[in-house]
């Protein structure tokens, strides 16, 4: 039985108020949906998964593309380190935390070996990094990691590689920040909600 806690840190899906770099050319409602099938995609690749815990910790309020099997928390108030941080902070044993913006993710990707490694870092191609696990939850190792910056992922590593963890690489995956992005990921999860949205999306509309 795994003895993992996976962690899913997410927005809800309102617009406005997420994928705003993807405005435009989508509109913020079309933002929303592409967001809300990315989270939909997402929570059920955590649910397939082999864990101890599914946590969404979730900044709005839940909704029905919430399946079954999850607890849900608060995210706290504060820049993303903090959040990231607070999220690591109540688990206790191994935990791998991910995000939203990754839906082409799958099951087979969040089932980690804990036996040889005290840390999983799943680069991003931004620069950033689409997910962290730890095996003893410290969440100070990412409080005054610089935020949605080229050098993200890099600091967080070298914060790994400071405190002695051996640290397995997940491969390296594209978040969906532009249109640009959703059209690469899409194509990476032909089957998914994510690439049914956007095609959705973007069909010609016929006159």
């Amino acid at each position: 039985m795994s003895t993992t806690t996976l962690l899913v840190i997410a927005k809800e899906p309102v617009p406005g108020r997420v994928k705003t770099r993807l405005t435009p050319p989508f509109t913020p409602a079309e933002a929303a949906a592409l967001a809300e099938a990315a989270l939909a995609d997402t929570l059920a690749a955590v649910a397939a998964a082999p864990a101890r815990r599914r946590v969404l910790v979730l900044e709005g309020r839940p909704g029905p593309w919430l399946p079954p099997g999850f607890e849900v928390l608060p995210q706290c108030a504060g820049s993303l380190d903090l959040r990231l941080a607070a999220a690591f902070g109540a688990c206790s044993g191994p935990a791998l935390l991910i995000g939203m913006d990754t839906p082409q993710v799958t099951p087979e990707l969040l089932d980690v070996d804990w036996s040889a490694y005290g840390a999983w870092f799943g680069p991003a191609v931004d620069g950033g990094f689409w997910a962290l696990g730890l095996a003893v939850p410290d969440p100070a190792l990412l409080r005054g990691v610089p935020m949605s910056v080229p050098e993200t992922g890099a600091v967080q590593y070298e914060r790994l590689r400071a405190a002695g963890l051996r640290t397995g690489r997940l491969p390296v995956l594209r978040d969906v920040d532009t249109a640009g992005d959703a059209r690469l990921v899409a194509a990476e999860a032909p089957a998914g909600a994510f690439a049914a949205r956007l095609a959705d999306l973007t069909r010609p509309v016929l006159r």
